[in-house]
């Protein structure tokens, strides 16, 4: 085998998931394919996270010998606070009609939230470029926030293409003129893109929103 494969393999391993007995967690920071009777799935894990998502089932009834992986999302980090979402919201207000941007950073060592802002190097009422903060050794970046002034919340092709190699939050407040500001949220993982659809009261409480039905 090639050494640049046997180092793909090795960085990026499959595993076969075992049919009569359980398959331990991945334990260190890393991705795996697990191969199951019921499809392949992706495994993430990363300081804040873990989490199992199917990439795709079998075409065939094949009878594969391996037993059957489940989707999991386990959040080690604990819950955002709020504050930090009503932070960000006095930036964006602050920023309007352009859009900023900024992370909320979680520190492996301490257990404790910050928001940090972003290094802006051009801003409009559509359009944000930026440099991402270097964060300390044990920071890990749990949401990518940023505003779109005047307009709603959505994920743009822009944001798809930025997010495919993230495992993060991300997390958009637009609308942010309104006395009542709207609100996105989604769970990025390697290019998978999932709308998280009940966004926490508290972070509606802390931008001022209304809680979406």
């Amino acid at each position: 085998m090639h050494p640049a494969d046997m180092a793909l393999q090795q960085s990026f391993p499959s595993v076969m998931v075992p049919r009569h007995g359980a398959l331990p967690a991945l334990e260190q920071v890393g991705e795996r394919l697990l191969i199951a009777a019921n499809g392949v799935f992706l495994e993430i894990v990363r300081p804040w996270l873990r989490v199992v998502r199917r990439l795709g089932e079998f075409q065939h009834q094949t009878a594969i010998p391996y037993g059957d992986a489940t989707e999991v999302t386990e959040l080690r980090c604990g819950r955002v606070p709020p504050a930090l979402i009503g932070e960000f919201t006095d930036m964006a207000r602050a920023a309007y009609p352009n859009e900023t941007g900024a992370f909320v950073v979680w520190n492996a060592r301490t257990q404790q939230f910050r928001l940090v802002p972003l290094r802006i190097l051009a801003q409009g009422t559509g359009h944000l470029k930026y440099d991402r903060p270097r964060l300390g050794a044990d920071d890990v970046l749990v949401v990518d926030c940023h505003s779109h002034g005047r307009y709603p919340a959505f994920f743009s092709a822009t944001d798809d293409a930025d997010d495919r190699h993230d495992v993060k939050f991300a997390f958009v407040i637009g609308n942010c003129n309104a006395a009542v500001p709207s609100l996105a949220l989604r769970l990025c993982a390697k290019g998978i893109f999932e709308n998280v659809e009940r966004i926490p009261h508290g972070w509606y409480d802390a931008a001022g929103a209304e809680v979406s039905a």
